[in-house]
């Protein structure tokens, strides 16, 4: 949601360095950067020990309430082609799920913004065990939708969204706003959403399912053994 539909980034790292700051600390850009994408328990963490005295839960409440004032009081601001992607993906009839390390809350209230029905499933931050890096909420989001995760693709703008869906095994994309996806193994990058419809998914689905074929291909016939083995205890 962050950084990929919404550019809510700039509240975020106002708040979490005025938050530092409130308690004597120092809050640098690289600092910021770091945390981008990552799972708000995580991150308020790194903020007690900057020197925050405030609760893990206290740190989140406080931030997430913090920037949904911003984007109430100045209006949310979608990424260009955001929307304009979901509705051609509605229009196709494809399933989709909003997976998002901020608060189920947050992630709600972003979504009633939108003036058209863009999402089967809201996934927030709370409501998985283990967030980002962990492959859990794409794994959950596409066990809530009855869909075969192989066969997602998924949208990160962050190095920690995107090693959470790639270890899922769905197609990734990366659109970078604010940090680098360079390392992070996303099969596709493109440098914005704009222009971009459901066929242009279709179409990076396609190229990253032959791509695995072709993978698994390669690995059966260096290791022919092993799928005979295999074989057998089935």
């Amino acid at each position: 949601m962050d950084g990929t539909i919404v550019d809510t980034e700039p509240y975020w790292l106002a708040a979490e360095a005025a938050l530092v700051t409130e308690f004597g600390g120092s809050w640098s850009h690289e600092q910021a950067m770091q945390l981008v994408g990552s799972g708000l328990e995580d991150a308020a963490r790194v903020f007690q020990e900057a020197g925050v005295r405030m609760g893990v839960r206290e740190i989140i409440d406080h931030l997430t309430e913090g920037v949904m004032s911003r984007v109430a009081e100045e209006g949310p601001i979608f990424r260009p082609g955001a929307l304009e992607l979901l509705r051609s993906v509605r229009d196709a009839g494809i399933p989709t799920a909003l997976v998002t390390m901020s608060m189920r809350t947050m992630a709600v209230g972003i979504v009633d913004l939108i003036d058209f029905d863009a999402f089967d499933l809201v996934l927030g931050g709370d409501d998985v065990p283990r967030p980002k890096p962990f492959p859990d909420p794409y794994l959950r989001a596409a066990e809530l939708l009855n869909v075969d995760i192989a066969q997602c693709v998924a949208i990160e703008d962050s190095p920690n969204g995107m090693r959470s869906a790639v270890a899922s095994g769905a197609a990734t994309l990366g659109v970078s706003h604010m940090v680098s996806l360079e390392g992070t193994h996303a099969h596709a990058q493109w440098p914005t959403l704009a222009g971009r419809t459901a066929a242009d998914l279709s179409e990076l689905l396609a190229d990253f399912t032959a791509k695995r074929a072709e993978t698994q291909t390669r690995a059966s016939a260096a290791h022919p053994a092993d799928d005979a083995k295999n074989d057998e205890q089935k």
